[in-house]
């Protein structure tokens, strides 16, 4: 089988579905999806998998947490031996790669979960049995494609394969972040992952230094503005509600009680970020204000979805976005594991 191997949200496998077969169809590669509701992942079946991802970069996908080549699909395998399928399809492969890592995983599904102590166990098996096959090599080398062996059942199994600058960076694609005790809420780790998937690390250092300003719309209790001043930036926070007092107490607060729809800075700034509960369209039309104004240079900021037609609402909003804004913008938007019933979106100059 050739094609894509993506993991999601479960319950997503829809929209990542309809993305992946509406951005094959743009890119020219014809395909299909295969997938089932709350499975935690999708399968695009394609000729050219290996041009659907070059084209289809990680950070440009919404809805998928990790991409993957796909590489084969075993079904049938016998308990008592599952390496020696593993090894055979590996070396039936047109080119048989050297591997710098090896990841043994199952989908974030309720299903699938009970699968976590068998594949730490035939990880810790499978591994010197692919090096004594000269495909693994002894240490972790990100410059060689990274292994993946996906469980779905104990008698089925998933080969893939990922460039590590184009895949994302933990296992399942999903960022083990700590909520800290004096976070002042969850919503906290939403804007931390936010700025770990969304940004390179190159652009992290650049675009996020100490002494920029931001403002914080909707910001109450003072989860982002927290995580902001965390990186040693000033921030407005725009909120009739209160914010917690040991985040006042940073000294790189101004607590403005006002309506994040209707307030607007009089100098330019550096950062907005916005997690306001609101219907998408009018989120994203007010973003797009703040970028046609020249309010901020960069921003991140949360679209709340519908229960139905996500992926089509989704598509709506980010155009509308873009339109409002009317200038070129590089932006990318991510459903994130600290995300619920949204994506978070980041956008800055073009």
């Amino acid at each position: 089988m050739n094609g894509l191997l993506c993991y999601c949200r479960q319950g997503f496998e829809p929209e990542l579905a309809g993305e992946l077969s509406e951005r094959a169809a743009q890119a020219g590669i014809p395909g299909y999806a295969r997938t089932q509701r709350n499975d935690g992942y999708v399968l695009f079946v394609c000729e050219d998998a290996v041009a659907l991802s070059t084209r289809l970069p990680w950070r440009s996908l919404i809805f998928a947490r990790q991409k993957l080549v796909l590489l084969a699909e075993l079904r049938g395998i016998d308990p008592r031996d599952r390496i020696t399928p593993v090894l055979e399809a590996l070396a039936a492969l047109p080119q048989v790669p050297r591997y710098g890592d090896l990841w043994v995983e199952h989908p974030d599904s309720d299903t699938a979960k009970p699968l976590a102590g068998l594949a730490r166990s035939f990880g810790n098996a499978l591994r010197p049995a692919l090096r004594k096959a000269g495909l693994l090599t002894d240490k972790p080398q990100a410059r060689l494609p990274r292994l993946h062996l996906c469980f779905l059942d104990g008698d089925h199994l998933l080969l893939a394969s990922a460039e590590p600058a184009d895949s994302a960076p933990w296992p399942l694609g999903i960022p083990r972040l700590k909520l800290l005790p004096d976070a002042p809420s969850r919503s906290a780790l939403k804007l931390e992952e936010a700025l770990m998937t969304l940004l390179t690390p190159e652009e992290r250092e650049r675009l996020v230094q100490p002494g920029m300003r931001a403002a914080d719309l909707g910001a109450a209790p003072g989860g982002w503005t927290w995580v902001l001043t965390r990186e040693h930036l000033h921030v407005t926070s725009v909120d009739n509600g209160p914010l917690r007092e040991h985040v006042l107490d940073t000294g790189l607060v101004e607590h403005l009680r006002a309506d994040g729809f209707h307030w607007r800075p009089e100098k330019p700034l550096d950062w907005m970020v916005c997690d306001m509960v609101e219907q998408p369209r009018r989120v994203a039309e007010r973003m797009g204000e703040w970028f046609a104004q020249g309010w901020c240079r960069h921003a991140i900021f949360n679209l709340k979805l519908p229960m139905k037609k996500r992926w089509d609402e989704t598509r709506l909003c980010l155009d509308q976005f873009q339109d409002r804004a009317g200038r070129p913008l590089l932006i990318r938007a991510k459903q994130l594991y600290h995300d619920r019933e949204e994506i978070t979106v980041f956008a800055s100059p073009g």
